[in-house]
């Protein structure tokens, strides 16, 4: 081994030592900067690197980055107690989005994990009738599409008794080496490392066990496939709605014609939406209308709905009235998407589905950073690491509070935009452009 390959081999201990003490201790910022830190020298250090040794560390750093995620209990989120509980009241055969948790009629599934005795802990929810449980939010329904209903179901029939959140991480595990096994194979392995180093991959897809790592698979096996790409996007899409963003990076430059262009619209429309429109048959038969169960409420919550709510439009309300800048954003996003549809290029379905989705994140600045590991698994198909700033800023806005006044996630998310703008200026001169590319990677 020579020198290079060791100091390599020594950042991703290190970084792997962090990040165990990430999913082990209470979110801190200074941890995940350090984690970044790393990351990045740890990129930057493949290029001294031979290409075997590189797929080497790529594939073995990946697995045991991901393994550490499995360390520990869920370390920054409860979204996972939901859904555990959503497969436990399926199985029961009952619609997850008729009941929210805190509904007395489901009193007989609760147990001691998800509802304990003791409610002196953190990250606990009072019910209204007295006691506690673990999962948030217990007297709404449940927010998440019908995809990804049949994932927790799945995950529940297959789970041995007492695994409790194991199962899950043990799905997001398998899930992200998935991932990063289609990009060794699809962009290379100086390109997967983008993914496979990614702190955000252990702590959002295995430790916190996001459902966002279905989607982020489904999108993945959908722009590196030669057949069912609009069927596997219409399951990301029922998965976690947040994939509707690569839709766009399908059709890459229909607006522009040429032969088989309508064709291609057919072609990934058509099964995308009968996926969808399956997918939640069932439920809309259970359920009818309620089948939106938490969605209306959550962009509510989150201040999606109004101007100058929250940190929301946080990169555009440093540059217009807070008024204007959620129709700022929309009409911006508008733009992307159209141009994505006239000059994107179709043979990298996944350039057009990195600028649409990187472009959502810093146009509306969500406070979560499990949003952002399909923006990190797409720049790594698309070799453009300056994308990543994207997934850091989410990192800093949820560690430091989604909702906080003053929180540094703004100026995160503005630096993340200028990195963005500053790699499309460095790689213009070259004829690399954010859409298209006389050449060829």
């Amino acid at each position: 081994m020579n020198r290079n390959t060791t100091v390599a081999a020594g950042t991703l201990a290190a970084l792997a030592a962090v990040v165990l003490r990430l999913v082990t201790g209470p979110p801190h910022l200074g941890w995940y900067l350090a984690a970044w830190a790393l990351f990045a020298a740890a990129l930057w250090q493949t290029a001294r690197l031979p290409g075997r040794t590189t797929a080497a560390l790529v594939l073995a750093g990946g697995i045991t980055l991901a393994a550490t995620g499995l360390a520990a209990p869920p370390s920054s989120s409860t979204d996972s107690f939901r859904y555990a509980w959503d497969g436990r009241v399926q199985a029961a055969g009952i619609s997850p989005y008729d009941h929210p948790p805190a509904d007395p009629a489901l009193v007989r599934l609760r147990d001691d994990w998800l509802f304990p005795a003791a409610c002196d802990a953190p990250a606990l929810w009072p019910l209204p009738g007295g006691g506690c449980t673990r999962i948030n939010r217990p007297t709404e329904p449940t927010i998440y599409p019908p995809v990804a209903q049949g994932y927790f179901l799945l995950v529940h029939w297959l789970s041995p008794d007492g695994v409790r959140h194991k199962a899950l991480q043990l799905g997001g595990f398998v899930a992200a080496v998935a991932v990063l096994a289609i990009l060794c194979r699809a962009a290379g392995a100086r390109r997967a490392a983008y993914w496979a180093w990614c702190p955000a991959v252990p702590v959002e897809a295995v430790n916190n066990a996001h459902v966002d790592m279905l989607g982020v698979l489904l999108v993945v096996l959908a722009c590196t496939a030669v057949r069912g790409r609009g069927a596997l996007l219409g399951a990301a899409v029922a998965a976690k709605l947040l994939p509707v963003t690569a839709l766009p990076g399908a059709l890459s430059g229909v607006l522009a014609g040429g032969p088989g262009a309508w064709r291609r619209v057919l072609g990934t429309v058509v099964p995308a939406g009968l996926v969808v429109a399956l997918s939640y048959l069932p439920y809309v038969l259970a359920s009818g209308a309620s089948v939106a169960g938490y969605l209306p409420g959550y962009l509510k919550e989150e201040r999606y709905d109004g101007p100058g709510g929250g940190n929301r439009y946080a990169v555009l309300r440093l540059l217009v009235p807070d008024g204007w800048a959620p129709w700022a954003a929309i009409a911006l996003l508008g733009l992307v998407v159209l141009a994505v549809l006239r000059y994107g290029d179709a043979d990298r379905p996944w350039r057009g589905a990195l600028l649409v989705s990187g472009s959502l994140l810093l146009l509306f600045t969500p406070g979560y950073s499990w949003y952002a590991l399909l923006v990190v698994a797409l720049a790594a198909l698309d070799g453009r690491w300056e994308w990543l700033g994207v997934a850091l800023a989410g990192a800093v806005a949820y560690t430091t509070g989604p909702a906080a006044p003053g929180s540094p996630g703004t100026p995160a998310y503005a630096l993340a935009a200028v990195a963005v703008l500053a790699g499309w200026a460095v790689r213009r001169p070259r004829g690399d452009h954010l859409l298209s590319s006389a050449r060829k990677d």
